[in-house]
């Protein structure tokens, strides 16, 4: 074969779940795909670490949306159910306040509203009327415009009349509180956008659809942890031809004739490649690996003024005959602290480090035993704090261990009593630890915080202002942060590059700002 009858080369920076998920809409397209990633598994935030036994799911743990990934898998000609298992989850999760009180959430309609009925029978009418909502932005934010391109200045002016109409303008506490009074149901209708790095009391309401994606498709947990996923995937795209290189990093994209012409990494070796894609937080290609290019809309002072997504601390730890032991914790428990709006306030305004706070505490082995020894238990607790942009930054090489026992005695009292004399393996996550494992500017746990003037139009595009022939998947462009949003990231880049046989000339984004 000629050169010129080659498949055209496209290059993957970072095998994070939405590298994988363009690295296979790109070979499904025809594309000679090579993903390349300084990790030693694939899966970024998705990996995981196996320690003493125990295995450490280090990112997401849930999944929301199956059907975008069983999408995914049908545009390649493949069975996502015949690569993985999913499990329902049921309930999806519990949520536990100071008061003794709790509210579990399922996807019966029947049983969730008896448990609003069992917390506060007047907010009933209240969250039927909240789920309405939920599904009315579902089908504007999520169906039409997180699975298409915003990167025209076209499509936002287009939508705003619905924007006006579905008040985006009103956070998503705000419409929790427009519908129900109690404010444990305020909490329960209003914490998901933590999940994507969003404050619930400034982030759009349009992220209430969250509610929807619940009841509709249902919460499950990947049999083998959300690493299964990410080695499925890997499979795919090795199937397809392509390859993946681990434990390689990228220090920057060659630019030649004003086009991506490719990749050069560390020690200085040049890749060439027609196009690139890059996983890698949108803040990091641009700052970093387009550093010696004139940048017009993101220079390094527009990524500076941009709001970032909280830090999280994060415990992974592993339990010897606990089993058996606390037979009230399951798969999913959210232990609320005795603040809400001012703890918020304190992660993402004043970036205060705080005594008290909310854990979500994913306990995988009750559902998989394959992440523990025989009668053992594996744990990650997280707890969101501030990412390190703050003038008052959290120095975590002195302020890690005496946040971990805080968090001990709190799950002792609240959840585990006698955790401590239990817990074998450990292992600590802290902002630091993005920013040097995931290059996560400020040690944001999901890039750039999804307010209403950073998403969409007003992300970093998938088809870079920058340069041609360069494009972003992942947390950091548009939809968003979250497994529904990355994926859909791949998804909208999957419309955005041509096919491998056809001319690599798409039309270029309209000129921002």
């Amino acid at each position: 074969m000629s050169d010129s009858d080659a498949p055209h080369h496209a290059i993957v920076i970072g095998a994070g779940l939405g590298g994988l998920a363009s690295a296979m809409r790109l070979g499904a397209k025809g594309y000679r795909v090579s993903v390349i990633d300084r990790l030693d598994q694939p899966g970024g935030r998705g990996s995981s670490i196996t320690q003493g036994g125990h295995r450490f799911d280090l990112g997401p743990t849930i999944v929301t949306v199956p059907q975008g990934l069983r999408d995914l898998w049908a545009a390649c000609g493949r069975d996502f159910n015949r690569d993985v298992t999913l499990k329902p989850m049921t309930p999806f999760y519990e949520i536990r306040w100071p008061d003794g009180s709790k509210f579990a959430a399922y996807q019966d309609s029947d049983t969730m509203e008896a448990e609003v009925a069992r917390l506060s029978p007047d907010d009933v009418p209240g969250y039927r009327k909240f789920l309405n909502d939920a599904q009315d932005r579902y089908w504007f934010g999520y169906e039409d415009l997180g699975r298409r391109s915003m990167h025209q200045l076209w499509d936002l002016i287009k939508a705003l009349p619905r924007f006006v109409w579905l008040r985006a303008d009103r956070s998503v506490y705000a419409h929790a509180a427009m519908r129900v009074r109690d404010p444990r149901l305020r909490f329960a209708l209003s914490f998901h956008p933590l999940f994507i790095g969003g404050d619930p009391f400034r982030v759009t309401s349009m992220y209430i659809l969250v509610s929807h994606l619940e009841k509709s498709f249902g919460v499950h947990y990947a049999m083998g942890g959300v690493q299964a996923i990410a080695h499925a995937m890997a499979n795919v795209v090795r199937q397809q031809g392509g390859t993946i290189h681990l434990n390689t990093e990228i220090d920057e994209i060659i630019v030649e004739n004003g086009r991506a012409a490719g990749v050069r990494l560390l020690g200085g070796k040049a890749l060439k490649a027609d196009i690139v894609v890059s996983n890698a937080d949108a803040g990091h290609t641009y700052a970093r690996l387009l550093r010696n290019r004139p940048r017009k809309r993101w220079t390094d002072a527009k990524l500076n003024t941009r709001r970032w997504s909280m830090g999280l601390f994060v415990w992974y730890f592993g339990t010897r005959g606990t089993r058996d032991m606390w037979r009230d914790v399951g798969h999913h428990t959210i232990v609320v602290g005795p603040r809400y709006r001012d703890h918020i306030k304190d992660i993402f305004i004043r970036g205060h480090l705080c005594d008290d706070m909310s854990l979500y505490v994913h306990r995988p082995s009750v559902t998989d035993p394959s992440v523990a020894p025989a009668g053992d238990d594996t744990f990650y607790v997280l707890s969101p704090v501030p990412h390190l942009g703050h003038d008052n930054g959290v120095d975590w090489t002195t302020a890690q261990e005496p946040y971990r026992q805080k968090m001990l005695a709190m799950l002792e009292d609240r959840l585990l009593p006698g955790l401590a004399e239990h817990v074998t393996e450990s292992l600590v996550f802290t902002p630091q630890t993005f920013r040097d494992r995931y290059l996560s500017p400020l040690g944001a746990g999901f890039s750039i915080e999804p307010r209403i003037l950073q998403s969409a139009w007003f992300r970093p595009h998938n088809v870079s202002e920058e340069l041609p022939g360069l494009y972003l998947a992942g947390a950091g462009t548009h939809p968003g942060a979250g497994l529904p949003g990355v994926i859909s990231s791949a998804e909208v880049l999957g419309q955005l590059v041509p096919d491998a046989a056809s001319p690599l000339t798409p039309a270029l984004p309209m000129a921002a700002e």
